[in-house]
């Protein structure tokens, strides 16, 4: 893969508005509702990081003010710790604002993820890059990104992540049509429709929200029209993707995921990923599962 072709920037769209979880979100972003003792998304942007994207682009919109306050130097805090010999506070304090290179553009009208994306173009330009759903949380042992990575490097086009649904939830994903290739989980995306009736699914796989986008798509998702709910859809685009040549940065893989990840914003799901990994801490694990252990017998 030619140097230039390095994949080394992550846009992560943050403009969503969190109704699931009202009242909690009215004025606090979903994605710094926290997972432990650290905002969901810190977990998305070390996942970034960990991946060697180290230059992360938030798209975010009105009400994020605090996001942008995470990820920066709160020197009045850092002083006060320090003055408290507080070393452990204060490298959590400071580990946000060192994880890389952090940009903002504000999304302004929410017109889809495609439109999201599209806000990313003066940004990335004519690299690769990475696309990470605030969501989506992907549990730290089960690496996803690199190995998308690694699929683009091989491949070329773009790369999206599959997991395999049970067929009566597949109405909530987009969902692809698939070819297999010489390893079970890599396949070649023929297909791809937003959201299908159950019916009409092509497949069982869902996709979630980790993309490794060839900067073609910003040509596409210029002239995509909205589609499913009025928005301009990432799918849609990706569906033309599917149908181009290599030579015009077509062609679409998908790599099936079979880790851990959980969905912050379902209410459920966000209670799952809090318990999964609190009771796999050191610091808490011990008593949180000797406390579980009572709860459940007790029910």
């Amino acid at each position: 893969m030619a140097s230039d072709d390095v994949v080394r920037k992550a846009v992560i769209p943050a403009a969503g508005l969190g109704t699931r979880f009202l009242p909690a979100t009215k004025a606090t972003p979903k994605e710094m509702l926290p997972v432990v003792d650290k905002p969901a998304i810190q977990y998305v942007v070390e996942e970034a990081v960990a991946a060697g994207l180290d230059d992360v682009l938030f798209i975010t919109g009105r009400s994020k003010r605090p996001l942008e306050d995470h990820f920066d130097r709160n020197l009045e805090l850092e002083q006060v710790l320090a003055a408290k010999d507080d070393s452990s506070r204060l490298a959590a304090v400071t580990a946000s604002s060192s994880l890389g290179r952090i940009h903002y553009v504000r999304q302004g009208d929410p017109l889809g993820l495609g439109h999201a994306v599209l806000m990313a173009e003066s940004h990335v330009g004519s690299e690769p890059f990475a696309v990470l759903l605030g969501d989506d949380l992907i549990d730290p042992r089960d690496p996803v990104l690199q190995e998308m990575l690694a699929v683009r490097a091989e491949h070329g086009g773009s790369v999206i992540c599959l997991m395999q649904v049970p067929r009566e939830t597949i109405s909530l994903y987009g969902c692809p049509a698939v070819a297999a290739t010489s390893r079970e989980d890599v396949v070649v995306v023929t297909d791809l429709i937003e959201k299908p009736d159950v019916d009409e699914a092509p497949s069982e796989y869902a996709v979630i929200g980790r993309y490794v986008l060839d900067p073609a798509v910003f040509d596409v998702l210029r002239t995509t029209p909205p589609g499913r709910g009025g928005e301009i859809q990432l799918t849609d685009a990706l569906r033309v993707l599917a149908a181009r040549p290599a030579s015009e940065g077509g062609g679409v893989h998908g790599y099936v995921f079979s880790g851990r990840r959980y969905d912050t914003g379902d209410r459920l799901s966000y209670l799952q990923a809090v318990i999964t990994l609190a009771v796999e801490r050191e610091d808490l694990g011990p008593e949180l599962r000797s406390w579980l252990a009572d709860f459940v017998g007790r029910l």
